[in-house]
């Protein structure tokens, strides 16, 4: 029983061991398929974050369109994602097959963000319309010559 207690931990670690190889041995062999569907034509992302076409496929090597002729060698290891055509459409060029996103209209220019003379003329009479209900004190009650205001007392409310 002894023996038992003093060889669990090694049991759990070697257990470790095999389930995280394992899982490492599946994520590369999905990387390998994911790298056998690369055809000529098909985008791709690299492992560095560009994005590029590809032109030709070779054992080892990839060599990729990285701008309208610009072509360069990679390794095939170097790929990091094989993508669909409508989502490296709307990567790279920024074109979208949904047109019924709504998206803000961005003004090429700063023209926008400057208030017109006749935007301040409109926000200045807006200013003169509104009543914010404050009335002059001076015509609610007038006070006399003793300091009290007519019509109250000292023990009323509002007496001063």
């Amino acid at each position: 029983m002894n023996s038992l207690v003093t060889f669990l931990p090694f049991i759990v670690l070697i257990g470790a061991m095999f389930l995280m190889t394992r899982s490492a041995k599946k994520k590369q062999q999905a990387a390998v398929q994911m790298r056998e569907q690369m055809t000529p034509g098909t985008g791709v992302r690299t492992i560095g974050g560009m994005y590029a076409t590809v032109k030709e496929v070779g054992d080892d090597t990839v060599t990729l369109e990285v701008a309208p002729g610009v072509h360069a060698m990679y390794a095939k290891n170097a790929i990091g994602a094989v993508l669909e055509d409508e989502e490296y459409n709307r990567i790279v060029h920024g074109t979208t097959d949904d047109l019924t996103i709504d998206t803000p209209v961005v003004p090429d220019d700063a023209s926008s963000l400057v208030e017109s003379a006749e935007d301040k003329a409109a926000d200045e009479a807006e200013a003169k319309k509104l009543d914010l209900g404050k009335k002059d004190e001076s015509t609610d009650a007038e006070p006399k010559a003793d300091g009290k205001t007519e019509g109250k007392t000292e023990g009323e409310t509002g007496a001063k």
